[in-house]
């Protein structure tokens, strides 16, 4: 028995064109699909940052997984304590429980599908931040929503001293 709900064709398609677009000049995030759309099984979307610009600070997700395959480009991670870079082409998988936190590198941007697997919903979560970033939505709601999107924010000295450089 699948957990993903398929459409007339047998599969879930959603078009680059249609999907909901959030963000910047600087960061954009494409939404494809919520745990919703897939009967739990995944949240996908994709993440298009310019060269040096910041992705999402350190955090962690108790009950899923997240893999980040980049696209074009050059990624720098957290994972765990380690700062690591991927490059086009590049597959990383974070297990649950793991600090970790994504940015471009300073001399290439990054275009990177993340897929959060079991599914949470999430798409509320990027329309909340993309809303904080707008100033149109108090930070405070982030924090006060860490339970609900599985989405905990962590202190990562190795972070920080990774992105001081730039």
């Amino acid at each position: 028995m699948s957990l993903i709900t398929p459409d007339a064709q047998g599969g879930i398609l959603v078009r680059d064109a249609e999907a909901e677009m959030l963000g910047s000049a600087d960061s954009t995030v494409r939404l494809f699909a919520d745990a919703s759309t897939t009967g739990g099984a995944l949240s996908a979307q994709r993440v298009t940052l310019t060269a040096g610009t910041d992705g999402a600070s350190p955090h962690r997700h108790t009950g899923s997984a997240e893999l980040f395959f980049v696209l074009g480009g050059r990624l720098q991670a957290l994972t765990g304590d380690s700062v690591i870079t991927a490059d086009e082409g590049d597959f990383l998988l974070v297990p649950p429980g793991l600090p970790h936190a994504f940015a471009a590198e300073p001399d290439a941007g990054a275009d990177v599908l993340i897929v959060i697997t079991p599914g949470v919903e999430r798409f509320d979560y990027f329309r909340l931040l993309d809303r904080v970033r707008k100033g149109t939505a108090d930070p405070q709601e982030l924090l006060d929503s860490q339970e609900r999107f599985d989405n905990f924010f962590v202190e990562s000295a190795a972070w920080r001293r990774a992105r001081q450089r730039y």
